[in-house]
């Protein structure tokens, strides 16, 4: 089976993967850290500023695949400090509409670059 790939222009990409791939009716897109796109950096701020550019790099994907946020099925958030989770939570709120996507929020000893949250999203075609 070919993998068939999205790319972003204005995701970044820390190393050798696609910033999403599509499997049938599913797209799996892979974890964004809080990467400026102009800089390509990350973003200074508090995680409530990292987490709003990992969606902004996510949507970003999304778009590059035909795809809105209303179309995300399933959200994996990874915090580097479980305290972030009241400030990350005001931030994924406001991304979607209710009903929210299912997601799962994890505990990580630590993310690339120093990032303080990273964010991965699985969307659905028609959903």
């Amino acid at each position: 089976m070919s993998r068939l790939a999205v790319q972003s222009p204005t995701a970044a990409a820390v190393g050798p993967y696609s910033h999403a791939v599509w499997a049938g009716e599913l797209v799996y897109l892979s974890g964004q850290t809080p990467l400026d796109p102009a800089t390509g950096k990350l973003v200074e701020g508090d995680v409530a500023a990292q987490a709003a550019q990992c969606f902004r790099n996510l949507f970003e994907v999304l778009q590059a695949a035909g795809l809105t946020p209303e179309h995300v099925i399933k959200v994996n958030v990874y915090l580097v400090d479980m305290t972030d989770f009241a400030a990350m939570n005001r931030v994924y709120a406001a991304q979607f509409n209710q009903p929210y996507p299912a997601r799962t929020t994890i505990g990580v000893a630590a993310l690339p670059l120093g990032a303080r949250i990273e964010i991965e999203l699985i969307a659905r075609r028609g959903a």
